[in-house]
């Protein structure tokens, strides 16, 4: 059951260009390495990332609590389970797109002092890329009533996973048996998670490019990045196609003052690597405001 949800958030592929908002630092390491750096889920900028969902899940198993159900204690584990590993599970790494490159609430993100920029890739690039590496591509889901929807499906798969174990086992161990139950399932979970985003973030019309389940940090490509306050886990993702080659399809340039020189040296560093965008660099045309 879990895994049917999983799969129909990523069914729907991409039919336009998605667009990577980054720094100037970060467009230079992204090039230089032809790599994008997805970062563990828990730790991306929006620190609402996993607690949305927990909450969602949180409220719904709080309803079923007070409405009265077969399994009280089935659903009380559940959550205290979700809670220790939304902190110390297994890890799955994501990278942000849009299909908006030119969008005003990322460039006040991202551009502060004019260092702003978005790389847009062709989306049959993007997938091939992710399917090369066992990657799925989801669009974020917004909607409360959707999320409802799926929030609800997920507490009933909870209920009907244990359902065969009723009476099998002391109480004592029968604890121990559903978080053995719920291990199975996390991976499916982890992904709901990582398109379920606040309805306040619709705007943004974000794609997620999520990763295989990563268990163990001494296996695979795991590093890891200064951050403002701890380090960040990161995970590559490789963006070169199969003839080895970065093929941006289109860039903006971020608000900056200095549009003409700006946009001059960033074509030049993309002709340098040979990552000239298919569709050339264009300016984002929004006025600058130096805060």
């Amino acid at each position: 059951m879990f895994d049917v949800i999983s799969q129909r958030l990523f069914a729907t592929p991409p039919r336009e260009p998605l667009y990577h908002y980054t720094t100037l630092s970060g467009l230079l390491g992204i090039v230089d390495s032809a790599e994008l750096r997805c970062s563990d889920i828990r730790y991306m900028n929006d620190s609402t990332e996993l607690r949305h969902t927990l909450d969602l899940l949180g409220e719904q198993v709080t309803r079923r609590l007070v409405a009265g159900v077969d399994q009280p204690a089935l659903l009380t584990t559940f959550l205290d389970w979700l809670t220790y590993r939304v902190v110390s599970g297994p890890m799955l790494f994501c990278a942000s797109f849009r299909g908006n490159g030119n969008l005003l609430s990322q460039w006040r993100g991202y551009s502060v002092h004019g260092k702003g920029v978005s790389l847009g890739f062709a989306p049959e690039h993007i997938l091939d890329c992710a399917r090369r590496q066992h990657f799925e591509v989801g669009r974020c889901v917004y909607a409360p009533s959707q999320q409802e929807k799926m929030i609800d499906e997920i507490v009933d798969a909870v209920e009907a996973l244990a359902a065969d174990s009723v009476g099998e086992e002391e109480s004592a161990s029968q604890s121990r048996h559903w978080v053995r139950r719920f291990q199975t399932i996390e991976g499916d979970l982890l992904r709901i998670a990582a398109v379920l985003k606040h309805p306040a973030f619709e705007e943004e019309q974000e794609w997620r490019i999520v990763s295989p389940m990563i268990g163990d940090a001494a296996t695979g490509k795991v590093q890891f990045r200064e951050g403002n306050s701890m380090l960040i886990p990161w995970f590559p993702l490789d963006l070169r196609d199969e003839q080895g080659t970065l093929a941006i399809d289109h860039a903006y340039l971020g608000p900056t003052s200095n549009i003409d020189l700006s946009m001059n040296s960033l074509a030049l560093y993309l002709q340098s690597r040979a990552a000239a965008p298919r569709r050339e660099i264009t300016y984002c045309d929004i006025p600058y405001r130096k805060r």
